[in-house]
Order: C-alpha cells, then structure tokens, then sequence
C-alpha cells in the first residue's frame, strides 16, 4: 500500500500526519557509479530521508538525438540503489537546472536553437517538442520507480529559478510553468508533491514553492568580504536576496506565502567556489544557519549540495560553468566538491556532522516540531547587529522549543550573561534556569516535552534521538552547559547526555534494537550489521553492548555507559614520494610516486578501503593528471586537497601543476598564501592517510 504525501500551508504530511523530512542533493552523474550506494548509506547515517537529484540535460544528450544513460548517468540503477538504501527520492527535471553546468544543463545544441530564433524556457512549441522527447527518455528510465508503483519518487521539480534566472516572468512565466507541469503529468510523472524554486521573483505556476539560503555567495562579482548574512537573522523572510544575485533581479516573491509551508531546498550544505571568489563554509556556518532556519519556522531542511563530486568528461566539450558560455563565473572544469557534507571523494565533513544533529532529531521528533509555528519576539534586528539577542519559540499552547543563534558568520558577537529563556503557554510561560551564551553559541532547547511517560519541564540540553529496542526508550540529549533537567510530577526518563562534540561523532544505528555509537569515523548499517570505518587505529564505543564484537575488534573495559571497542589496523599502508620536474613563472609540476605494499588489492576501494593523498600547496590553483589526463582541478582555498587514490583504482604516479597565485590578482581567498617576491607557487606537503572498513 502506498503512502500518502500532501501539505497544508504550514507543514508537509504523510499520512495524514505532520512530516518534516530533511533532503540532501547529490548528483548521480557526477560521482563513479560503484560507489553510488555507498555514498547513498552515508547520506542516509547522517539523518537524510530525501534524496534530491538533478537530471542535468548536457550528461544525457550532450549530441542531438543521442541518449546516454550508461555509467555514471544510469539514473535506473540509481533509482534501485535509492530504494534498496530506503530513501526518498525528489527528481529535479529541468528541463534548465543552472547547477554550474555548462549553458545551465543545456546541451550546445539546444542552445545554438535559441540563437537561430527558437524562443527557449517558453511555451515554444519547437522547444517544447525538445523537452517532451527528453522528458520522455527520464521518464522510460523512471518507470517502475515512482510512489504510486512502490517505488522511492516522491517528487518532482520543475525547471529551476524559472524568471529569476532566464526564462520569462508575469504571466508568461507562469504559464510556461503549468504546460511543464501538464507534460509532466501526461508523460507519466505521477508523484504526490510537484515543486519549482520560489526566491528572487521565480514563477512557480501551480507548484509547491521551495526555498534556499547560502552562508555566502561565490557567485558575487565582489572581491571583498561581504556584508553580514541574513542567513543568521531568525526571521519570517523566506527569500534569500543573494542567491544568483549575480542576474541583479530584484528582491521578490511571486506567490502568496500565506497559503504553502515554509520549505528549503537549496541551503547551501557547503559553498562551491569560483575563480575570483573562494569562501570556505564550516561546519559552524552550517549548523548556526540550518538552527537559523529551524527557529524560523522552516518545515523541510533540504541542502543543496549534500554529496559533492566531479564533472564527467564531455564529448564535445568541458561541461562546467565558465564566463566563456555567458555566465559572470568561471568554476572547476571537474572539481564539484562543495566543500559538501559528503566531499568529491565520499569523505565525510565537519559540515556532515553539524546537519547530523538537527537530523537524527527530526527523524525522531520532527513529527511534533513540524506542527509548531515559530513566535519571534523581535524581527527588527538587522545582520550587522552584533549587540540583540536572536531568538524565537516553536511552540502550542502546551509545549514548544527556545532557540537562540549568537552565531554571525566572521563576526564576533557580544556575549550574553544570565539569559533567562521562557516558554511560550497558554496561561503561564515556562522559565529556563539561567544561561550565558558566548559568541558563536546556537541552538535549542525543549520544554515540557513528553519523553515516553515521563514530562520533560525543561532543560539546558538539546535534544538528540530516541533509542528504542528495550523495555522502555532511553533519550539521547546533548550540550556543554549544566543540563538541569526538571521533570513533572516526579517522573523521568532515561537521559544519556552527550557533550556537543561527542554528539557530532554520534550515530544512531539500528540493529536488533537500536545503538547509540560514538565514533569520528562514519558509521552505519548494512545487512544487519555495524560497519566502521578508521583510520589504522579505531575506537568506538556503543550503549548498550553490542551482541557481537565487531570484525577485527577487541572489547575493552567499560566507559561508564558505553562498551569500549578497539580495532588495530597492522595493514602496511602506501607512500607517496614527491619529485619536482618543472618550474617557470606560472607554473610548478610534480610527479607523485606512491609504493603500495605487496600485494595490493587494487579492487580495495569498492570493498571500502582507500588511500587519500593529502595535498597542501600554495598558489591560484592546481590541476591534477593520470596518464596525460587530467582527472581533477582546484582553486586554492587554503585547505588540503583530498585526492582518492581508490577512485581511480590506485594509481602508482600522478602529475600536479600548480598555478602561480600573484599578489595583484583579481580574486577572494579568505586567507592568503604566504607570497614571496609577489608570488605563491608550491606544493608544500603530499601525505597519504588510510581510511579502512
């Protein structure tokens, strides 16, 4: 039987119950198709119940007439994988996605039809005819895999920032938008919920409005540090005026926001950068601004991108992004990292585990929050204010949530002593104990929420998961501030109560009942097994003890709670030797040798092992070569490079080229490389860390 998707102007249902899912995007074609599920169980560990992904027009018909569904653009086998991992799944068709591809996803030859007068994004009847043929090749691909035939699609979206970037706006816009959705329909596209991109004045006809939020805008045609985010400021202002701000449309909204729920699509869950402009998101950037959201009202958290990746090889050309093809930006020609949750090479960040928090609880609790509107005292407070207190309350007559954000990206934030927070009640407010908050604190708290039997008064602890398998439910919260939990009538429940940093390395996994495991590395189940991976030396540790020790495992002694697990990895691991072959003015090559040991399983990497090499250099950029062929680039950030060695089945030699970085280029980095004689051109250190299964 199938489930039913709908909403009402506040929330999305299922079932006739508040749904408040959390989507990540991931583009299937720009990842190695035998790591696909993998990547699909880490996107799932983090808390993730959607999946969204675009079906980018170029990956699949980048020559007139000829489909290509082969390799990394399988979308069939990625659908199965979807399904047998147990996610979601929101189909983004375009048939225009931006995405920093090449013409915004259009194949040369679709565009080389506007330049001879077809009048494209419209209700041209030429064009159309185009959509409809591709559309229809989507579809063949999709077939069996929607809701309705029990399968993961539950959604799909149309075009993209249709009027805000390209394609027509008034009337015209939306009536383009409704013949998409018509076709769609009669095509065979029957999903529950159809969506379109709403921000900067953005048609969305007789879709379902979604939103989005970036901690910064690489697209900006600035060189200098913006101006303070409106991203941090708890709001009922739904449009982020930054997005593609780069197309100067004005700050609009064409619908009635009165009448849909408040759901993001496209929070930036990392930032990819351009050539002039290289901001680095952190995992704090994140965090502070989905909490932001969250205190907002927001009702589905949805990040755009989740899982990073590379550009596949064009036929007929590169396929990213550049001003070489009209567009303000020059990206990557293959790097599409993100600087993700999930990164390029399916390494998991700092990112990954801040939107972990806010996901494991709203699988377990989101039902409730999703039902709660937000009261926000003041809505005067502008980004630049570093001196008011930000806050708001979820909340019914009965109970509800306090959040506070005292998080500015690259601002420092006046402290906030003895915060008395108070819960929003029908006939009396619930006062918190007092609380200081330092610059950079974000979060929430709970009061009086039902915890099984038990009554949760309130509580300077955040709520984390449910643990559910024994005789009664134990409750994970977490925080670094004295928890003083208060309960009603005398009655509690059963509280572990984690650090913030032990809750960024917590995981949630269900086994014969559920386990709570704390681990840096990523954890997961699979077959009804716990899998780990580490590095050469593991610790992991499991409330309640786990049944069976873990392969390659020793149990130790007990820390308080938790069962103590070590794995000592005594497997030799490769070496990377450095030779510099090449210098002039603009550039520095390197030939990387790496010795594996005898041996060596080059199949490893599908069986979860693999050899990363850690790049750190300095200079405008870096590009990375496997036999003459260049398989990855970089604009230089700052940070290490990570280059999976297993992705490309264990190379034993690489060639790097750094670009040289001049004092007076034109160009954003957040922190510059040390120059000498005006100039950056060096790769500093090449390292090899072992990641293990």
């Amino acid at each position: 039987m199938s489930t039913e998707y709908s909403y009402n102007n506040r929330y999305l249902m299922r079932d006739g119950k508040p749904w408040f899912p959390v989507m990540g995007e991931m583009h299937f074609t720009r990842y190695r198709e035998e790591l696909w599920e993998e990547s699909l169980r880490k996107i799932k560990a983090g808390g993730v119940t959607i999946v969204s992904t675009y079906l980018i027009w170029i990956h699949h018909e980048e020559e007139e007439g000829v489909f290509d569904f082969s390799g990394c653009r399988n979308l069939r086998t990625y659908l199965e994988l979807c399904q047998k991992v147990g996610l979601k799944v929101f189909l983004r068709l375009g048939p225009w996605v931006h995405g920093e591809v090449r013409n915004g996803g259009f194949p040369d030859w679709i565009v080389e039809l506007g330049n001879r007068g077809v009048d494209l994004r419209s209700n041209d009847e030429i064009y159309m005819s185009y959509v409809r043929r591709y559309w229809e090749q989507i579809f063949e691909q999709s077939k069996g895999f929607f809701e309705s035939e029990g399968g993961p699609v539950i959604g799909v979206q149309l075009e993209n920032e249709y009027g805000h970037v390209g394609g027509h706006r008034g009337e015209k816009g939306e009536a383009h938008m409704r013949a998409l959705m018509v076709l769609a329909k009669e095509l065979g596209f029957d999903v529950p919920l159809y969506t379109a991109t709403g921000w900067g004045g953005a048609c969305i006809g007789d879709c379902l409005p979604v939103m989005g939020g970036y901690c910064e805008a690489p697209w900006d045609q600035s060189i200098t540090e913006l101006s303070a985010n409106t991203n941090f400021i708890i709001s009922h202002v739904r449009n982020d005026a930054l997005i593609a701000c780069d197309h100067h449309v004005e700050d609009a909204i064409t619908f009635d926001e009165s009448k849909f729920p408040y759901l993001t699509a496209e929070l930036g869950g990392g930032l990819q950068v351009t050539s002039h402009r290289r901001p680095v998101a952190e995992g704090k950037d994140i965090g502070a601004m989905s909490t932001t959201k969250l205190a907002s009202g927001v009702a589905l958290l949805g990040y755009y991108m989740y899982h990073g990746g590379s550009n596949p090889k064009g036929k007929l050309s590169t396929l990213q992004e550049s001003r070489a093809t009209g567009y303000a930006n020059d990206l990557p020609e293959i790097n599409y990292d993100f600087n993700a949750p999930v990164r390029q090479y399916g390494t998991i960040s700092d990112n990954y585990k801040e939107i972990k928090l806010l996901s494991l609880f709203l699988k377990d609790f989101g039902e409730d929050m999703a039902a709660l509107p937000a009261e926000i005292p003041d809505e005067t407070i502008k980004p630049e204010d570093m001196h008011s207190l930000r806050s708001s309350c979820r909340h019914d007559d009965s109970h509800g949530y306090v959040f506070f954000n005292n998080y500015q990206r690259h601002r420092t934030m006046d402290a906030h002593k003895q915060v008395v927070f108070e819960g929003i009640c029908a006939g009396e407010n619930v006062a918190f104990p007092a609380v200081d908050l330092e610059s950079g604190a974000y979060g929430f708290f709970p009061y009086n929420m039902k915890l099984g039997k038990a009554v949760l008064t309130s509580a300077l602890a955040t709520p984390l998961c449910r643990l559910t398998g024994g005789t009664d439910d134990t409750f994970v919260f977490y925080g670094d501030y004295e928890p003083k939990y208060t309960w009603q009538n005398g009655i509690t429940a059963d509280i572990i109560h984690l650090t913030r940093e032990q809750a960024l390395n917590a995981w949630k996994v269900p086994l014969d009942r559920d386990y709570l495991v704390l681990s840096e590395n990523y954890v997961w189940e699979e077959n009804g097994e716990l899998k780990v991976t580490g590095g050469a030396d593991t610790r992991i540790l499991t409330w309640p003890e786990l049944p069976v020790v873990p392969a390659g495992f020793e149990k130790k002694a007990d820390d308080g709670r938790f069962a103590v697990y070590e794995r000592e990895n005594s497997v030799e691991g490769a070496v990377a030797n450095v030779e510099k072959t090449a210098e002039d003015e603009e550039s520095a090559t390197y030939d990387i040798t790496v010795s594996y040991p005898a041996g060596f399983d080059r199949n490893a990497r599908l069986a979860g092992r693999d050899t990363l090499l850690m790049l750190s250099y300095a200079g405008f950029g870096l590009d990375v070569f496997l036999n003459g062929e260049k398989i990855n680039d970089h604009f230089y950030t700052g940070q290490a490079v990570p280059i999976s060695l297993g992705y490309f089945d264990f190379p034993e030699k690489l060639t790097i080229v750094v670009k040289a970085l001049h004092k007076d280029d034109w160009v954003f980095i957040e922190k510059w490389p040390e120059l000498n004689d005006g100039r950056a051109c060096r790769l500093e250190s090449a390292e090899i860390k072992e990641e293990y299964r």
